[in-house]
């Protein structure tokens, strides 16, 4: 029987940015995306709502900000998760500098084309080769439409106020996976490596030529670690 494997998406991202990852990990697991938390400004109300949509036990696996939600689900009820996987993430507060960043970007948003957002988060987003990978670009923007700038706007608004989540890591006690992309400009290796070490016996899996979005950037080795975490 597949294990119910949820999958929770990043900033200005839709359920279009786990594709390649249900397409490889369909046979092992039955993976789910909720929907319903994307427009919430707190990360409690969205762990609620991932909550709501997802069954009474099943794997839980986050990208960046996603991964923050994953957090909040593992304070809010930790006896649902059977196993938890944090991606190109941080369990860390925002630190002043990154939140004036983040509401100059929101300010941007509702005076501009809110388009205009995405492609200044490029370089951060993804490895170097990758910024001008129409494809992965193209579907990148589309998905920063759906989410919108009132969505963008919430989203920031929860990352902002994100606590230190540091202590909570210590008392996880499922198996866990921290993967980050070698090359992540937004949320650093040295992030994962704190991660890693936090959590009690957690695998830790860097990709190489990868940024902050390893299932988009890397598909196949993304796969390939997750298949090995869900067989754990």
């Amino acid at each position: 029987m597949r294990e119910p494997l949820v999958l929770i998406p990043g900033l200005l991202q839709t359920e279009d940015f786990w594709r390649e990852q249900i397409a490889r990990l369909s046979e092992v697991a039955q993976c789910i995306v909720p929907t319903s938390h994307f427009r919430m400004d707190s990360f409690s109300d969205m762990a609620r709502l991932v909550l709501d949509e997802a069954p009474e036990r099943f794997a839980l696996c986050g990208l960046s900000m996603g991964g923050y939600v994953a957090q909040e689900i593992m304070r809010q009820a930790p006896q649902r998760v059977t196993r938890i996987c944090l991606m190109d993430t941080s369990s860390r507060a925002d630190t002043p500098e990154q939140t004036e960043r983040r509401r100059a970007l929101i300010n941007l948003g509702k005076i501009g084309n809110f388009k205009g957002v995405t492609p200044r988060l490029l370089p951060l987003l993804l490895h170097p080769d990758n910024q001008t990978n129409k494809a992965i670009v193209d579907r990148l923007m589309d998905m920063a439409v759906e989410i919108g700038s009132d969505g963008f706007t919430n989203q920031q608004t929860a990352i902002i106020n994100r606590p230190d989540g540091r202590p909570d890591l210590k008392g996880y006690k499922v198996p866990a996976l921290v993967l980050c992309g070698r090359q992540d400009a937004l949320t650093p290796l040295e992030l994962h490596d704190e991660m890693a070490l936090l959590i009690p016996n957690a695998v830790q899996v860097v990709l190489d030529h990868c940024g902050h979005l390893p299932p988009m950037e890397q598909p196949d080795e993304t796969a390939a670690a997750l298949k090995t975490w869900l067989a754990a």
